[in-house]
């Protein structure tokens, strides 16, 4: 018996022959008909198989797939919980998220086999299911699919406050803590996106950002879920054939995406210069600060980059800006969403005024109830219900927001607040600047100066003394960075944003 909120038996009774989702990877591709009835399949084998109902987690640790998505709307049927994880962390910090969550299952692809055994063994998990077969330790995923009777698991009969996914923070400072998202901000978020994006039954959605990540999961592929659209998946992304994808008519692609290192390397391909974008409808960029320059190279292709800011914990959109007014507002994240209330406070959380730089608080039914069994970080995380995101920024006289930057990322020189991403905005104002990096590090006079770590185009040369002045003509003086590091590569976690904890542990000492 099919309960509430059932978005892909619903889509199966209605356009059962619409194409739901298409694997690149894999090369297979499934209509509404065929995915409600290995969801349904899956369901049964989770319950009847490894004892799963409802408010039982199941981890994932896999590269992307369409699988990752039949796993989550097989825990939806059941009231499970889906819990996927990032597979570039280590053992050690898999093992505190396994025991923190305490997963029953875990799911794995041939990639993470091993990794998937040691943290069974490691975390006391009973069971584990291999997506390809290799693993004689593991059960079998389509075997499991195909034994299985669609029509016999226990459908939930889930609300709008029922947790869904557990979503684990990236842990660059910190524990990683576990966002808890319910039914019902998973459907806010898709509310939310249609104003700016145009969502609309008949989208397709290419999915290349990692989908254990909330980008990667809830823009737009849960929202294209929710409307009846098409999602191809990619494995990882890769620029060129990324590229290849959103310019091809025949693929048809119209909304996706990207965080603002997958734009720069998109845009240095080759077959950038001549490319064009007649299918789509919405591109969004989001992860952190988007330079000028990028916003303008893809500008002149005409694709209005959708400048947006969400948090795994507002699952995701908080605010973003409509493709009329990205040449208006260029570098604002937009307007905050119907559904979501916004504040910029100081250090006490009083309101401060239009163009003052504070932190950022939101609040509506898109955000997290808490993090899972972590009430300490509730109480450092929450004020009457808003959620404090760590985030710089301010709201102009129209309502606009701007991320200045992360509150982490800002240093004081001189006792003025220097924020990385106004800095490196300026340098990449530089032709030759494939990428940049800004960092406060120790100083006698100023307690700290910045340091930009440079990465040049292939071919390029530029010294540190162009790159100074270049600063010094644009920027006041406590912002000028006072030394430059070049190096052939910036570390970047799996969503593609920049690790700045890295560079400092690496480039962060006095020179």
């Amino acid at each position: 018996m099919t309960k509430s909120f059932d978005w892909i038996a619903h889509h199966a009774a209605t356009r059962p022959d619409n194409v739901a989702m298409q694997d690149l990877a894999t090369d297979r591709t499934f209509t509404w008909a065929e995915m409600e009835d290995r969801t349904s399949r899956l369901a049964s084998a989770f319950e009847h198989d490894f004892r799963i109902g409802a408010g039982d987690r199941v981890m994932v640790i896999a590269h992307n797939n369409t699988n990752f998505f039949e796993v989550q709307f097989a825990c939806w049927k059941l009231g499970a919980i889906f819990v996927p994880v990032n597979w570039r962390l280590t053992l050690s910090e898999l093992t505190f998220i396994a025991n923190d969550c305490g997963p029953d299952l875990i799911i794995h692809d041939r990639e993470f086999a091993d990794m998937a055994r040691d943290l069974a063994d490691a975390a006391g998990i009973s069971h584990r299911m291999d997506w390809e077969s290799n693993d004689a330790g593991a059960a079998d995923y389509e075997s499991a699919i195909a034994a299985a009777d669609p029509t016999s698991y226990t459908a939930a009969d889930n609300s709008l406050d029922t947790v869904l996914t557990i979503m684990y923070t990236s842990g660059t400072t910190g524990l990683p803590k576990g966002a808890q998202i319910t039914q019902g901000m998973t459907f806010y978020n898709a509310v939310n996106c249609v104003e700016f994006y145009a969502l609309r039954t008949g989208m397709t959605n290419l999915a290349f950002l990692p989908l254990f990540h909330t980008g990667g999961l809830n823009v737009f592929a849960n929202p294209c879920f929710h409307f009846g659209g098409r999602n191809i998946v990619m494995k990882t992304f890769e620029p060129a054939e990324a590229l290849r994808l959103l310019t091809d008519p025949d693929v048809g692609v119209t909304h996706f995406i990207g965080v603002p290192a997958n734009f720069l390397f998109m845009s240095q391909v080759p077959a950038f210069e001549n490319a064009s974008f007649p299918t789509i409808e919405g591109a969004s960029v989001g992860g952190s600060p988007t330079p000028v320059p990028l916003l303008e190279a893809w500008g002149a292709k005409g694709m209005a980059l959708q400048q947006a800011f969400g948090m795994t914990e507002t699952s995701q959109l908080v605010c973003a800006l409509k493709a009329e007014d990205c040449d208006v507002k260029i570098g604002s994240a937009g307007l905050a969403a119907m559904h979501t209330a916004v504040r910029i406070v100081d250090e006490d959380g009083t309101d401060l005024g239009p163009n003052e730089t504070g932190e950022l608080w939101v609040k509506g039914p898109n955000v997290t109830p808490g993090y899972w069994n972590r009430p300490e970080a509730n109480a450092e995380s929450f004020t009457d219900g808003w959620l404090h995101t760590g985030d710089a920024a301010i709201i102009d006289e129209d309502g606009f927001i701007y991320i200045v930057d992360r509150w982490k990322d800002m240093y004081i020189s001189g006792g003025e607040n220097v924020y990385p991403a106004e800095v490196e905005n300026v340098i990449y104002q530089l032709p030759a600047i494939a990428e940049v990096a800004i960092i406060g590090v120790p100083d006698e006079k100023w307690v700290e100066v910045g340091r930009a770590v440079v990465v040049l185009k292939q071919g390029e040369s530029v010294d540190e003394s162009t790159i100074i002045n270049h600063c010094r003509e644009h920027l006041a003086r406590f912002k000028v960075p006072q030394s430059v590091v070049f190096v052939d590569e910036i570390p970047h976690n799996a969503t593609g944003k920049v690790l700045k904890r890295v560079l400092r542990e690496s480039h962060g000492a006095v020179s």
